[in-house]
């Protein structure tokens, strides 16, 4: 089952505003929110199903890659893949509700579960690998929560991860709770560690991730793969491991968009009387006729042997552009063979029945 779109999840086109994406979240995070709604999964599911739109939209970055690319530009993993559950949206997210995360706003959830920091990595891949798409195995150097390592409860703010101040006002006491300066809202610090590890309980150390690449990817283009990032103290959220994607030239073939470009020269001989040729293809090679009296600059087109649309519609073409190749050196016999032949009618060019390049520009195939 495909994934929705995620403005229309929210409601909104895709020139929305940051701030009518952020009113449009909070607006149906409240409709669903699991206070409002006990034991209902449908409600809780579409609380998800928002977070995740929001997650995305709301940040730049995310917004211009699925913008680009959709669904398959954002990773393997979500919030229905073993990604989020409610702790780690209300973690995230629990400004969005006025408060720490409950259906009015004043209602503490607990410690806040800290997140990792993201990871960046860049990726190459061959031609071959973006049309027919791969699973690779990298190994990345990622921080990790160490063995060993010992919590003890924060002692600042008893384990709840927030701080309370009671102040006297013309209206009474007014108490008020904000994040413990000591832990970051974690309710823990860390006591006894391991040599090496640092004093948030973590270590590097190198990981093999295994990662899916669908076809149809770009150069430049970034995948998200969530929680596959740096871990976070104390078992809180892991961060994200973004993929950075370059693609490796290619020996004959060069891309453009979902098509890919081929120069094939041919003999002026073989432009005049026709010819059967090879050309390559991402896999293997296809021939080709050369129909007589092919004109440099002629681009014949090979439909649905390009690049695989990375959301799945279709698949490019190769073209072919036709260079007719003129001798750079001749013996005296080819020399006098072609003196003769410059006198026949047909040797003279006749431009009036062939396109301009100029016609050609505009209408390639016509």
């Amino acid at each position: 089952m495909s994934k929705r779109d995620y403005y229309d999840i929210l409601g909104l086109s895709k020139g929305a505003s940051e701030g009518e994406i952020k009113k449009a979240y909070r607006k149906m995070a409240i409709k669903f929110h699991p206070d409002k709604n006990p034991d209902d999964t449908s409600a809780e599911s579409k609380f998800k199903e928002a977070a995740e739109a929001y997650e995305v939209l709301g940040d730049v970055q995310k917004r211009q890659q699925y913008d680009q690319f959709g669904h398959a530009g954002m990773g393997q993993q979500g919030f229905g893949g073993g990604g989020m559950n409610m702790d780690d949206i209300f973690s995230q997210f629990g400004d969005i509700f006025g408060g720490g995360g409950g259906f009015g706003g004043g209602r503490s959830r607990g410690p806040r579960r800290r997140k990792g920091s993201n990871l960046r990595v860049k990726l190459t891949l061959t031609l071959e690998e973006i049309v027919n798409g791969v699973e690779k195995k990298i190994k990345v150097n990622k921080m990790v929560n160490a063995e060993g390592v010992e919590f003890n409860s924060c002692s600042t703010c008893g384990g709840s991860g927030q701080v309370t101040r009671v102040t006297n006002t013309i209206l009474g006491a007014m108490q008020t709770a904000s994040t413990c300066p000591s832990c970051g809202g974690a309710g823990q610090t860390v006591g006894k560690r391991p040599p090496g590890v640092d004093s948030s309980g973590l270590e590097k150390k190198p990981v093999v991730v295994p990662i899916n690449i669908p076809a149809g990817v770009e150069d430049g283009m970034q995948l998200n793969m969530q929680g596959s990032g740096n871990d976070a103290p104390g078992g809180g959220v892991p961060g994200d491991l973004i993929i950075v994607i370059t693609e490796e030239e290619h020996d004959s073939l060069y891309r453009d968009g979902s098509d890919l470009h081929y120069d094939l020269h041919i003999s002026f001989i073989d432009a005049a009387i026709g010819s059967q040729v090879e050309v390559p293809l991402v896999d293997g090679k296809a021939k080709i006729k050369i129909a007589p009296g092919t004109q440099s600059g002629k681009i014949l087109r090979l439909r649905n042997k390009g690049i695989p649309e990375l959301n799945g519609y279709g698949r490019g073409d190769i073209l072919i552009n036709v260079l007719v190749w003129t001798p750079q050196k001749l013996t005296k016999e080819e020399r006098q063979t072609l003196e003769e032949l410059k006198e026949s009618e047909n040797f003279n060019p006749t431009p009036g029945k062939t396109k301009s390049f100029f016609d050609r520009m505009k209408n390639p195939f016509g």
